[in-house]
């Protein structure tokens, strides 16, 4: 018994890490059945994170497939390369050239989603704010001292101050002024989308990469359901027979 606990507690130890390390996160709850969602954080994706992550265990053609776009759509508007729509999804950033700008390539956002978390991604795309002391100029509240310039400081814009991730919006009694109402209580530049549309546009960037991670979920968990109604009734006859077998031995 006590080998057993030991080894529930040490597979749940980098869970527990990426906790600790990442704090409070804002909860949301993903749906790769929303496929006008998916189409739009794909666009997102390539349009803003592509160009230095790839994605190297994914082909253009089963993404475009899965999202129901057509394959010339996708290569016309969501292929800026040469490649071909049954090629990997790779950029053309150099490695080692991206080790000297960032101080580490950028790493391939296949699996992100089952690193991280779909929380944890949420937070970490609306978590950046103003620093002079880094580097690239700013920092994030999930990720302390990222090496990720704001890429999507067009969109949102440059928070202030940190932004107000895993804390839930309340109103003051007397003035009725909500606290927490957005992510960034103050910008020290403004982007072309509000808080609300920026908080939208992430979770359909969020939702893309968690089915980046999993392409096959809705179909397992549909799969799923017919597996647990055969067994059951698959157990009525075992039953059956089982009783059958020992009726007549005491």
């Amino acid at each position: 018994m006590r080998k057993l606990i030991f080894g529930l507690f040490i597979a749940f130890l980098p869970a527990l890490g990426l906790a600790a390390a990442g704090g409070s996160l804002d909860s949301i709850k993903v749906d790769h059945t929303d496929k006008a969602s998916l189409q739009r954080g794909a666009a997102t994706f390539t349009n803003y994170c592509m160009g230095c992550h790839s994605m190297e265990y994914a082909r253009y053609k089963r993404v475009a497939a899965d999202l129901e776009i057509p394959e010339e759509l996708y290569e016309d508007n969501l292929i800026f390369t040469s490649a071909k729509i049954g090629e990997l999804m790779k950029n053309s950033m150099d490695k080692d050239m991206a080790a000297n700008w960032f101080g580490a390539p950028p790493p391939d956002l296949t699996l992100v989603s089952r690193l991280r978390g779909e929380s944890w991604l949420y937070s970490y795309l609306r978590g950046f704010y103003k620093d002079d002391s880094r580097p690239l100029g700013v920092n994030n509240v999930v990720f302390d001292k990222v090496g990720m310039p704001h890429v999507l400081v067009d969109l949102q814009g440059l928070c202030a101050v940190k932004p107000s991730i895993g804390q839930k919006a309340s109103v003051e009694p007397l003035s009725g002024n909500i606290n927490n109402a957005g992510a960034c209580p103050e910008y020290a530049t403004e982007g072309s989308m509000s808080g609300a549309e920026f908080d939208k546009a992430m979770y359909d960037l969020t939702n893309f990469l968690s089915y980046m991670g999993d392409p096959v979920k809705v179909e397992r968990e549909r799969l799923g359901i017919f597996v647990l109604i055969f067994v059951a009734i698959f157990f009525v006859f075992a039953y059956l027979l089982n009783r059958e077998y020992w009726k007549d031995v005491h």
